[in-house]
C-alpha cells in the first residue's frame, strides 16, 4: 500500500500543510527524506509547482531507489542546504503559498533553521496568506523559544502535537475563522487523506490554537 503514510508526523505535516490551503500551486519542501510527502503532494496537486530542498545527496539517492520517489516534470530537487536556498531564492520571489519544513533527525533541528532571521527569510519568500507548516519536538529544552521566535516571525499559529510537534501558521498569522476553514477543509479532505491512511477529523480536532 505505497500511498499510505505511515509516521505520525507525516499525517500530520500532509494534513495540516492542506487544512488551511486544501489547493496549493507553489510549495516549497525543505527536508526529502524518503520523498513521502513530495510524492503525496505530487499526487494530489499534479499542476502545482515544487521546489524540494535536501542537504545530503545519499538521501535523494535512497528516496529514489528504495521508495519510490519519481520528481514529476513540475518537481525539482535542489541538493543544498535550506536555509541557504531560501536566501538565494528570495531575490526570484517565488511567492510559495505552502512551505514545509522537515529538516530534522532523531535527536536535533539544524540550529541555524531555528533562528528568526531564517524564518523571516523564509517568509520573504512565501505569498500573502501563504501557509508554513514545520515538524518540531513535542517535548524539548528548546520548545518554549521555539514558540516564542515562530510567534514573533509568524504571529499567531496552531500547534498539533501526536508524538511530534507541528507548527502550523500563515505568512501573517492566522485569523479569527482558520479554525473553522480547517475543520472544513478537513471534512472535505476526508476520503483523499482517507486513502493514505489519515483520519482528517481526528487530526484536525487536535489543533490547539498557540
Amino acid at each position: 500500500e505505497p500511498r499510505k503514510l505511515i509516521f505520525h508526523y507525516t499525517r500530520m505535516l500532509l494534513s495540516a500543510a492542506l487544512f488551511l490551503n486544501p489547493n496549493p500551486r507553489r510549495i516549497l519542501v525543505i527536508g526529502e527524506g524518503g520523498g513521502t510527502i513530495p510524492v503525496a503532494l505530487q499526487e494530489m496537486f499534479p499542476g502545482a509547482e515544487m521546489d524540494v530542498v535536501e542537504l545530503d545527496k545519499a538521501v535523494d539517492s535512497v528516496a529514489r531507489a528504495y521508495f519510490d520517489f519519481k520528481p514529476g516534470p513540475k518537481t525539482r530537487v535542489h541538493i543544498a542546504d535550506g536555509r541557504m536556498f531560501v536566501k538565494r531564492m528570495a531575490a526570484r520571489k517565488p511567492n510559495y503559498d505552502l512551505v514545509i519544513l522537515d529538516a530534522f533527525e532523531a535527536d536535533y533541528i539544524p540550529e541555524h533553521m531555528l533562528t528568526r532571521e531564517f524564518l523571516q527569510e523564509v517568509k520573504a519568500n512565501m505569498a500573502p496568506g501563504g501557509v508554513i507548516v514545520a515538524n518540531t519536538f513535542s517535548d524539548s529544552a528548546l520548545y518554549d523559544h521555539e514558540s516564542v521566535t515562530y510567534r514573533a516571525v509568524f504571529g499567531p499559529y496552531f500547534n498539533l502535537k501526536q508524538a511530534n510537534r507541528i507548527i502550523l501558521g500563515r505568512r501573517d498569522g492566522i485569523k479569527p475563522d482558520d479554525l473553522a476553514t480547517a475543520r472544513k477543509n478537513a471534512a472535505e479532505l476526508e476520503g483523499e487523506l482517507g486513502a493514505r491512511g489519515i483520519s482528517s477529523q481526528s487530526l484536525v480536532a487536535l489543533l490547539d490554537p498557540d
